[in-house]
């Protein structure tokens, strides 16, 4: 059976590391902690379930850290999580089947990771991360923020989920602040470059925003998921600056990288609901409802664009096309994703009423 090193990188997460470790208990022979300065309880905690404790100075960058910590590791597979990461029990079984079965020879296991959990405990983004890592292939993280190793050689893809549940909001201004330093020093990396055009974008500056999301997908040298969401990103910068037919023009780009996912689907139906283009709108949104939910084709994966959001949006296209009985037919597919959703009930009370006043259904 293979052996794990799981190996952290950690700062302030007195409150958060003894849910993650305890989580994860017993699934790594050796625990690897790496400490980045922290001036809390972190490493006393760190102290209780593993001696292997190390200090590392930080020089705002993420993979300088993840890199020594690899190189602390001696088992056959280095895993890695952050302090607000956990493994649900359910996962937990899941990685010990594949720990159980893991062919020898693989060089990258791919899990899912799972963020921005709603109350019902459904997923906001699902994508896959390269989680297990064979210690021999010398596998290198690359980028300041947003670290990555790129797959390589023989790679197999799990099923037990990464859940990542944050507890506060942390700094909002860290990871652009890092990366307009490295900016100032060397060129960024094409990763680099696309999540510095996300924080101008988180930031408001739009136009820069805009520009670099640009010059990103120009040059052609990131990675394909990348390059699919920048189309959709830069969509959205280019929308909120009042730019109606260069952000149609991103996101139809977008269909470039091959057959779209429901996101770009979703995009483009509310780009003709919101000209009033309600044909072409309806084309799109069953077009997301027909799309498959394939996170292992990189990139975000929304699971709400392949169901409860189209068939909303379908709800109020039909409604505005003289179609009450289809549009509430749409609402109550909505429902069926999202028993609990308030705007689905709304929507079925008016349905019931017999009031007739489109205003009434949200145009999003």
């Amino acid at each position: 059976m293979a052996t794990i090193s799981l190996c952290m990188i950690v700062k302030n997460e007195e409150a958060t590391l003894p849910r993650c470790l305890d989580s994860v208990q017993g699934l790594a022979e050796e625990v690897v902690i790496v400490d980045t300065g922290s001036s809390d309880r972190t490493r006393e905690i760190a102290g209780r379930y593993t001696p292997l404790v190390y200090d590392f100075p930080w020089e705002d960058d993420f993979a300088a850290a993840r890199n020594f910590s690899f190189s602390k590791a001696t088992q056959d597979y280095c895993l890695w999580l952050d302090a607000d990461d956990v493994l649900l029990p359910q996962d937990r079984q899941r990685f010990l089947r594949l720990k159980a079965s893991l062919p020898p020879d693989t060089d990258v296991v791919m899990l899912p990771y799972h963020t921005g959990g709603d109350g019902a405990g459904r997923p906001g983004l699902t994508y896959f991360r390269e989680r297990l890592l064979r210690r021999e292939a010398g596998f290198v993280w690359e980028g300041a923020v947003h670290e990555a190793i790129a797959p390589a050689g023989k790679v197999l893809y799990g099923d037990a989920a990464v859940t990542h549940k944050k507890t506060g909001p942390g700094d909002p201004d860290r990871n652009l602040r890092i990366l307009e330093n490295v900016k100032a020093e060397r060129p960024l990396l094409p990763r680099e470059q696309f999540y510095y055009a996300r924080e101008l974008a988180a930031h408001g500056r739009e136009e820069e925003a805009a520009g670099q999301f640009q010059q990103f997908l120009d040059e052609g040298r990131g990675w394909v998921e990348n390059e699919k969401q920048a189309c959709l990103d830069l969509a959205q910068c280019l929308g909120r600056l009042g730019r109606s037919a260069e952000a149609l023009a991103a996101l139809l780009r977008g269909l470039s990288f091959g057959p779209p996912g429901g996101e770009l689907c979703c995009a483009l139906g509310d780009h003709f609901l919101e000209g009033g283009q309600l044909p072409a709108a309806v084309f799109w949104y069953e077009a997301a409802l027909s799309r498959p939910q394939d996170s292992r084709a990189g990139g975000f994966l929304c699971p709400e664009y392949y169901g409860y959001y189209p068939c909303l949006q379908l709800c109020v296209c039909w409604y505005r096309l003289g179609d009450p009985a289809l549009a509430r037919a749409y609402n109550r597919r909505a429902a069926a994703c999202h028993p609990d959703s308030a705007v689905c009930r709304a929507n079925e009370a008016f349905f019931a009423s017999g009031e007739a006043r489109a205003a009434s259904l949200p145009a999003r």
